[in-house]
This record gives structure tokens, C-alpha cells and sequence, in this order.
């Protein structure tokens, strides 16, 4: 009879079979890995693939290569390539587009150029095999992307020029393995070429003009369902990828593909956002970090000596190809000595194209038993040294980003103030918040209620905080801090200002004036008590619709902004908004503002990305309303009277806002 201890022992016998007790392990593996590895000062990343090398099916063989493990980590690859194309920053990607190809040519060009001689020459193989190796050499896998997401520095140029270049690159070195494989196969005919470039064609077409489209009908649809939105997003990489597949591509190219035609729609500081980079690295990218290593066979080395000949040539070659070209790089766009490390770090890491590459050769035959072996050594070696250089370049990036900071704003101590009086707008508000609030802020947003001084005053306070509890939530799932105040006035006006004294808010964010409701109380006649009674920044909102539906920032400014004390305050935070929101800025003002404006984010190393229409009618301002898209967001640059930017026009702005412009999403902010 079978006791308790024998079932035990038989569910440990190795391989681990139990789909349970895997996962615990795997789990496991995740916490514990790189908690151990970081006291010896060794990245995350390389603590993972050497416990995939340990528990392996070549090492220890605890787990062998099952479908589950197999699985989890085409998840955990696409999930690396979906979030790269989501983080790319679409406005810095246009700007350095062409930096982007040029990089894409030199990465691919002088690895290729570099080991198609060494592997034809040195090593002795045929010209389809040394053509296939060495196209090998130009693929690079995102692996140590985690790394420069982590420490903040992904909207770098530096990384958004390599993070292009990598769908680029991968994508020319899988249309030649089709295009190897076919000469193979003596099948490169006219039929072949078309066949390819139609379906590449197609599947682009659909991913670019069909997907966003299905995804904003779908996230307007169900706003509230935010669980759904996530399953959305996931079956829409899953499809890509699939799709990729069907059109002769690899699956990293659809996922890449979903991220950049979802990239609009998702702000970086959204919940949703969150949501994504938190369950993909907690769990699907450790997971095909653990899969890597499991494919590492070490006792290759033992081979005899042409194992360890064609693995140190393959390796030293992929090195010195990807640094060579990441100098050349560096040379041509006169990059500092840390982004020419970050873009080696980041396009080093050799594994998922690598991988497709070498064992679509390996089973047609072309590649042999030492191309394939040297090459699971090369993505180990290379998955290393990258995941160092990158760690060190992306802090010393970010070490150089707090020593040129010219602005000397208390931005850890930024506090905005979003009063309310019902919340019939506080999500959209609240989302606005979260976008503009500085990330290296400590402060939480505080929401605020202000009460009549009644005998009801308590119950209405319970009742307001009680309202506001789903969207602290909310905010607290894109990990930002909210607080609820209630304050008890006889005026709504002196509450307001009293407690953006009281918490020295630098930004108060207002709804837009209603015939009823919220802003009745506190806006509509009583702005000018607002507006004498704080000094404060002051936000008035009216957000008609999603912010991810808005396709441009429309801002007008008056002549003398750049003078006032709040000036850095709104550039700053408009440029955080188009950036969050990847749409350009249409700027409306004078010359002067223009050029400071432009100085001042030069000095301040502020991305500007914006088109410039000059404008100095200012008796006649909403001559500008012909320009205006109903996809456009309004943002109209106010002043309290006696300020030096302060005209008559300015008088009762949302009265005549509201008239000429009553369906767009607009702001106005009066700068302090």
C-alpha cells in the first residue's frame, strides 16, 4: 500500500511533472533569484536565466522543456515586445525617425558585414549557412528593456532610436531567413515575392487602420469595465501575433506591432498602463527569462575543440558587431558616452529573433549541431554583458538627468488640490490628475469637499467621502497617492482657497461652470472670489470625452505669458500632457512667447513638440476657431486682472469658451 511519504516522494521525482508544484517552483524562482543575486551586485535578469540554466532539462533537469513552461514564455516574449511598442515614445520615435533607420542600417549592416567573412572564411561553412549565422548577428531581443523602464529613463532618444530600430532590424533579418529558406528550397519566384509583400502589407494595414479604431470604440463602450480592458488588450497581442505568423513574420513583430497601434490609446501614468507593466514583469517575463536559460547547454564546451571554436567566434562577433555599431551610432548623432552604452546594452541581448533565426535553420537542415549549441552560449554570454551595461549606463543616465535639472522647483513637494462638490466629473478630472501630476512628486492629490457651516455639515461630509472612494481606488491602481480632505465654510470660495493654503497646493483643479451642480456653487459668479482670494495655479476643466480620443493639444496663449510666475508650471505640465498622450502641441501666440518658450525648455532640456502658428489678433481671438478640429483639446492660457498678460478679452472667459467652443474638451488656466 502506497503510504503518504512514497505519493510525496514520487511527486518530486525529477523531471517535475505536477503543473502545480511547477509553478510554485517557478514562482519561486522569481522572488527569490534576483533577491539573492542583487547582494552580489548581479542584475535580476541574469539571476533568472541562470536559475532557468540550473533547473533546466541540461542542467539539473528539474523541469523539462513542457508545454506549460513553453507557454508561459511566448507570453512572456510577446509581452516584452507588446510593452516596448507601448512605451515607445511616438512624438520622440517621429523626431528621430531618421536616426532610427540610420541605426537600423548600421546595426544590421555591420554585424552581417562582419560574420558573413568570419563564418565563410574562418569557419569553413557553405554561403547559405554563413549568409543565415551571420544574419543572426543583426537580430537583437529587447531582453534588458525591463532594465531601462525600471530606472525611468525609456523615453531617453537614445532608447526610443533603439527600440525602433529593433522591429526594424528583426523584421529585415526574418524576411531574408524566408528568403534563405526559399533559395534553399529553390522557390524564390516572382509568386514568393509577392505572396510575402502582399500578406506583410495586409497584416499592416490591419493593425494600423483597423485595430486602433476597434480598440477606441471598444474602451468608449465599456469605460467602466477596467478588468475588461486589460483581457481586450491581451486577446488584441495575442491575435497580432498570431496574425504575423500567418502573413510569413514572427509573432514579437504582431506583438510589437499591437503595442505601436495601441500606443495612443494607453498613457503611460494610466491605471491601465499599470495594470500591464505590473503582471507582465511580475510574472510572464520572468517567465520567458527562465526559458531562456533553460535552452543553455554548458557541457557543450566539452565537445572537443570546433565547439568551443565556432562558440567563442560567434560570440566575439555578435559583441563587437552590435558595440561597433552602437559607436558608430554615437559618432553620427554625436550621442553621450551613456546613451552609446544603453543603445549597445539594449540592442546586445541576443535571444527571441536569435533563437527563431538559428532553429528554423537548424531543422531545414542548413545550420548544424556547433552554429546551434555556440549559439545558446552566445545568447547566455551576451544576455550578461548586456544586462550589465545597460543597469550601469541607465543609472548613470539617470544620475546625470538630477545634475543638469535647471529648474529648481521643489517637484518632490508638487501638490495639487481637486475640489469637488459632487462627482459627476471627478473620474475625468481625476485622470487628467494623474497625468500631469510630476512623478517624482511625494505628495498624494488631494480631493476636496467644502460643506456649509449647517447642522448637516457632518452628514454631507460622510456622504461626499463615501462618493469618492471608488476613484481613490482607482487612482491608487496607477500608483498614485489620494487623499480626501472636507473642510467646513460658509463660503465654498474662502474653503478652497484657505485649504490650497493649508496643504500648499501649487495646482488647483477645477470643474468647468454648470447651470447646475458643482460648479454652479463654486465657479460660475464666484470665479473672481476664486481668482482674488488665491494666487494659486488655477486648472478649470471641462473634459467632454476620454482623453485618449484627443489628437492634438490646442493652445493659445497671450502676449506677455512668459512673464508671469506660473509660466513654467503650465509649459510643463502641457508638455507632460502631449507627451502621456502622444499628440503634438498647436501653439497660438506671439513671436516672443514662442521663442521663450522654446528657450526655455532648451535650457531646461524640456521636449517640445509642436507646430508654431503666430498669432497676435488678440481683440478678435476666436478668429482661431476656424483651425480648431472637433479632435482637438483646447487649452486657453487665462490671467487674473492686473497681472502683466492680463487683456479685457480675458474677462468671463468660460461664459464665451463655453459659446463658441461648447463641444470641445478645454481648459483654461489662470498661472500664478
Amino acid at each position: 500500500m502506497e503510504t503518504p511519504l512514497d505519493k510525496l516522494l514520487e511527486e518530486f521525482q525529477l523531471p517535475l511533472e505536477s503543473p502545480i508544484l511547477i509553478f510554485s517552483l517557478i514562482l519561486f524562482i522569481i522572488l527569490l533569484a534576483p533577491l539573492v543575486l542583487s547582494r552580489f551586485r548581479i542584475p535580476g535578469i541574469i539571476g533568472l536565466i541562470i536559475a532557468g540554466i540550473i533547473i533546466g532539462p541540461k542542467g539539473l533537469n528539474v523541469l523539462e522543456e513542457s508545454l506549460f513552461v513553453e507557454v508561459f514564455s511566448t507570453i512572456g516574449l510577446l509581452y516584452i515586445m507588446f510593452i516596448a511598442g507601448l512605451e515607445l515614445d511616438l512624438n520622440e520615435f517621429k523626431t528621430h525617425r531618421t536616426k532610427s533607420l540610420l541605426f537600423s542600417f548600421f546595426t544590421f549592416i555591420i554585424p552581417l558585414g562582419i560574420g558573413l567573412p568570419v563564418c565563410y572564411y574562418l569557419l569553413d561553412y557553405g554561403f547559405y549557412t554563413s549568409l543565415l549565422t551571420a544574419s543572426m548577428f543583426a537580430t537583437h531581443t529587447l531582453v534588458t528593456y525591463p532594465i531601462v523602464s525600471k530606472f525611468g529613463v525609456a523615453k531617453n532618444p537614445a532608447v526610443a532610436i533603439t527600440v525602433g530600430a529593433t522591429i526594424l532590424t528583426d523584421t529585415l533579418v526574418l524576411i531574408l531567413l524566408a528568403v534563405i529558406l526559399g533559395a534553399n528550397n529553390g522557390g524564390l519566384s516572382q509568386e514568393f515575392w509577392l505572396r510575402l509583400g502582399f500578406s506583410i502589407l495586409l497584416f499592416s494595414a490591419f493593425m494600423f487602420l483597423v485595430v486602433p479604431k476597434i480598440a477606441k470604440w471598444f474602451f468608449t463602450k465599456l469605460e467602466s469595465e477596467k478588468h475588461s480592458h486589460y483581457i481586450f488588450l491581451l486577446a488584441v497581442v495575442f491575435l497580432a501575433a498570431f496574425l504575423a505568423e500567418i502573413a510569413g513574420l514572427e509573432a514579437i513583430i504582431g506583438a510589437f506591432f499591437a503595442g505601436l497601434a495601441l500606443n495612443r490609446l494607453i498613457p503611460s501614468s494610466s491605471a491601465l498602463m499599470n495594470r500591464i507593466e505590473f503582471i507582465g514583469n511580475s510574472l510572464f517575463i520572468p517567465f520567458f527569462l527562465i526559458s531562456v536559460g533553460m535552452l543553455v547547454d554548458i557541457s557543450v564546451i566539452l565537445k572537443g575543440p570546433m565547439a568551443l571554436i565556432v562558440a567563442g567566434s560567434l560570440t566575439l562577433v555578435a559583441v563587437s558587431g552590435k558595440w561597433l555599431a552602437a559607436l558608430v551610432t554615437q559618432l553620427v548623432f554625436k550621442f553621450s558616452k551613456n546613451q552609446r552604452k544603453i543603445i549597445f546594452g539594449l540592442s546586445g541581448a541576443h535571444a527571441a529573433a536569435t533563437l527563431a533565426v538559428i532553429l528554423v535553420g537548424y531543422k531545414e537542415g542548413i545550420l548544424d549541431d556547433n552554429i546551434l549549441n555556440g549559439t545558446v552560449i552566445l545568447i547566455l554570454i551576451t544576455c550578461i554583458i548586456a544586462s550589465f551595461v545597460t543597469e550601469k549606463a541607465a543609472k548613470e543616465m539617470v544620475k546625470e538627468t538630477d545634475e543638469d535639472m535647471v529648474i529648481k522647483s521643489k517637484t518632490n513637494h508638487e501638490s495639487i488640490l481637486i475640489p469637488i462638490a459632487n462627482t459627476i466629473n471627478l473620474e475625468k478630472i481625476m485622470d487628467f490628475a494623474v497625468l500631469i501630476k510630476d512623478p517624482k512628486s511625494e505628495n498624494p492629490l488631494t480631493v476636496l469637499t467644502v460643506v456649509p457651516n449647517t447642522m448637516a455639515a457632518e452628514k454631507q461630509i460622510v456622504k461626499a467621502k463615501e462618493k469618492s472612494e471608488d476613484f481613490v481606488k482607482e487612482a491608487a491602481a496607477s500608483e498614485t497617492a489620494v487623499s480626501f480632505k472636507a473642510t467646513i465654510d460658509h463660503n465654498i470660495g474662502s474653503g478652497i482657497s484657505r485649504t490650497a493654503r493649508e496643504e500648499v497646493s501649487d495646482i488647483i483643479l477645477l470643474g468647468w461652470p454648470q447651470t447646475k451642480g458643482f460648479l454652479d456653487k463654486i465657479i460660475g459668479d464666484k470665479i473672481t472670489s476664486i481668482l482674488g482670494q488665491t494666487k494659486k495655479n488655477l486648472f478649470i476643466c471641462d473634459l467632454k470625452t476620454q482623453l485618449l480620443h484627443h489628437k492634438r493639444l490646442f493652445v493659445i496663449v497671450p502676449p506677455n505669458a512668459e512673464f508671469e510666475e506660473g509660466f513654467p508650471v503650465w509649459l510643463n505640465k502641457i508638455t507632460k500632457l502631449s507627451k502621456e498622450l502622444s499628440v503634438p502641441i498647436c501653439l497660438n501666440s506671439t513671436q516672443k512667447t514662442y521663442d521663450s518658450m522654446v528657450r526655455f525648455s532648451e535650457k531646461n532640456k524640456i521636449k517640445l513638440t509642436l507646430t508654431f502658428n503666430p498669432f497676435d489678433n488678440w481683440e478678435d481671438f476666436f478668429i482661431l476657431s476656424k483651425n480648431i478640429e472637433k479632435t482637438d483639446f483646447l487649452i486657453m492660457i487665462s490671467a487674473r486682472k492686473g497681472y502683466v498678460s492680463h487683456y479685457h478679452y480675458l474677462d468671463d472667459l468660460p461664459t464665451k469658451l463655453e459659446r463658441h467652443f461648447n463641444k470641445l474638451s478645454k481648459i483654461i488656466i489662470y498661472p500664478q
